[in-house]
């Protein structure tokens, strides 16, 4: 066996294998460049939020052009009128926003992309945050685009009915950026339940269930029983409470012990929603999936 000699001073290399740190370094803006890359790059990303548009502006110029107007009515009356054209679509635009934010986690771990996420993000829970902000974000943005662009092309329709649409309307305003934060926060709650679940199939199932199912079952057992705690469960579902973000003008009250929510309380209520079901999912990934 030979032996290799080095000058004085100069210290052989070492034979110690390099030991890299999976995740070391990574800061939260690259996680959500990360995260950001992966959402775009995602052909159901498109399908999904093209969909979301289109859906919005054919219902309220479907709703536009056939209604009828017999008699004149309120300025609050019209402003009502305005704002159920623009946001007619809700209704089937959250079912869209909760296939795609199940999608947006469970197709990672349907593919095992997963894992290369949590080795590149160790501690995980940046990872599910990246995801949610980026996510809800862009989901935000589309929303408010779709449902704004509706309120403008259908303005003129509407006046030939007599609904003169007054986009000066502080209440208004808020109302259509209400229904864009209201699928902005179902499609990351549904985020939160893919997370859960692992699975597509079954993380969709339980946020429709969640969002559409559960509120008419309700409401089915609410009026054959006129149940009190039926009817105020009702009001705080995800999908009835956040329903008041984009309403016009709603006010807080209590009716014969049936409670009312106004925009406020009905975000917030969701929002409890969105972070207790984001803050299950991080426990459970951070336990679960090692």
């Amino acid at each position: 066996m030979t032996s290799t000699a080095y000058p004085d001073g100069v210290a052989a290399p070492s034979t110690r294998a390099a030991h890299t740190h999976p995740g070391h370094g990574v800061t939260f803006g690259g996680t959500l460049r990360s995260e950001w890359i992966k959402l775009r790059s995602l052909r159901s990303t498109a399908w999904c939020y093209g969909l979301i548009l289109v859906l919005t502006v054919l219902f309220g110029l479907l709703l536009a052009v056939t209604f009828s107007n017999p008699v004149n009515l309120s300025d609050e009356m019209s402003q009502t009128f305005a704002l159920q054209v623009s946001t007619l679509s809700i209704g089937f635009s959250q079912l869209v926003a909760c296939v795609l934010g199940v999608l947006v986690i469970s197709g990672e771990y349907g593919t095992g992309m997963i894992r290369s996420t949590f080795t590149a993000v160790p501690k995980r829970t940046p990872a599910l945050l990246a995801k949610g902000l980026v996510f809800g974000g862009l989901t935000f943005v589309v929303a408010l685009i779709s449902i704004a662009l509706t309120a403008v092309v259908t303005a003129p329709l509407s006046e030939n009915s007599g609904i003169v649409t007054d986009f000066a309307d502080p209440a208004f305003i808020a109302a259509l950026a209400g229904g864009a934060v209201y699928l902005a926060l179902i499609g990351v709650m549904s985020l939160a339940i893919g997370a859960i679940v692992r699975s597509s199939a079954g993380g969709i199932a339980a946020a429709v269930g969640l969002v559409l199912v559960l509120p008419t079952v309700i409401q089915i057992f609410a009026a054959l029983t006129e149940a009190t705690w039926a009817q105020n469960l009702l009001v705080f579902l995800p999908s009835n409470a956040g329903g008041m973000l984009y309403a016009y003008e709603p006010t807080a009250a209590v009716v014969d012990g049936i409670v009312a929510l106004d925009a406020l309380q009905g975000g917030l209520v969701l929002a409890g929603w969105v972070v207790v079901l984001f803050a299950a999912a991080i426990v459970l990934v951070k336990r679960r999936d090692v």
